[in-house]
């Protein structure tokens, strides 16, 4: 059987599927890996386009009846995550009539900055925006388009480098908030494929990370490749952001992370209520 693994070409997911790129994963499965940006991978979600794929926790919220989260492949942020800078000071007041440049709506940096809104700037409060593709984030603010973006990815790591000043980092917030580490995107497995079949994909999946992580310099040097420009040493310390122990397996407190996150999403309107079903 052929699964359609949907991921991004990014550092991270490289080498997250270093393992089963390589031949390291042994199994009867054909794995296919179609790489596309997350947004249109949340889309493609939307339609169960994908037999398994990387999406953003928010999208998921939308296909939970469909798919089933996976423990392993999670992106969380430790006390770090998606980060609304700006060039120059802007206050919280201002912010509110600001127009913030965003990689996408289904993104869970999008959800996540609703909440902080909600949170910081007082209930009913909402964000102006208009979405601009996540690499143009900073450019776009250099340029003056824009008065301050959310930015996710290497931009994290960058933004101080290329001028920029931070006003809030949405993983210290949620980790002050909650003292839980900030869901971001996660893996996924179509039902409908059976359980067995199910099983087998998030064996292999599990079993690729690991390869990955026992196996750092070959995996890392694969993913340089999808870095973006980025030297081997800031895309290591990238890599080593979203790819680690919780990674191989989210545990109990990833999974009451990723609920509470759609939880609170749900109680202020942006998604849905779901019922989480986790593949063990």
């Amino acid at each position: 059987m052929k699964i359609r693994l949907g991921h991004s070409p990014d550092s991270d997911d490289a080498f997250m599927f270093w393992g089963l790129a390589k031949g390291q994963v042994k199994t009867e499965l054909e794995f296919e890996h179609i790489l596309r940006d997350i947004q249109t991978l949340n889309d493609w979600a939307m339609e169960g386009k994908l037999e398994s794929t990387a999406i953003s926790v928010h999208a998921f919220a939308y296909v939970a009846g469909r798919y089933a989260l996976l423990r392993h492949g999670g992106s969380f942020g430790e006390s770090y995550g998606p980060m609304i800078v700006t060039k120059g000071t802007i206050t919280h007041e201002e912010l509110k009539d600001t127009v913030i440049a965003v990689p996408g709506k289904y993104t869970s940096a999008f959800l996540q900055l609703h909440l902080w809104f909600a949170d910081r700037l007082g209930a009913g409060i909402k964000p102006k925006y208009e979405i601009v593709p996540f690499d143009e984030i900073i450019p776009a603010i250099q340029e003056g388009r824009y008065k301050a973006g959310l930015i996710i990815h290497e931009g994290q790591l960058t933004y101080e480098k290329d001028g920029l000043t931070l006003l809030a980092d949405m993983g210290k917030w949620w980790k002050g908030k909650t003292g839980l580490p900030l869901p971001l995107g996660v893996n996924v497995v179509r039902k409908d494929l059976g359980p067995d079949v199910v099983t087998e994909v998030s064996r292999c999946m599990r079993e690729s990370i690991g390869a990955g992580l026992s196996h750092r310099k070959e995996a890392l040097d694969y993913a340089l490749q999808f870095a973006r420009g980025m030297d081997v040493s800031t895309s290591d310390e990238f890599v080593g952001m979203y790819v680690n122990d919780r990674t191989l397996d989210m545990g109990d407190q990833g999974i009451t992370a990723i609920k509470l996150l759609l939880s609170e999403g749900a109680r202020i309107g942006m998604v849905p209520e779901v019922s989480v079903d986790v593949v063990d």
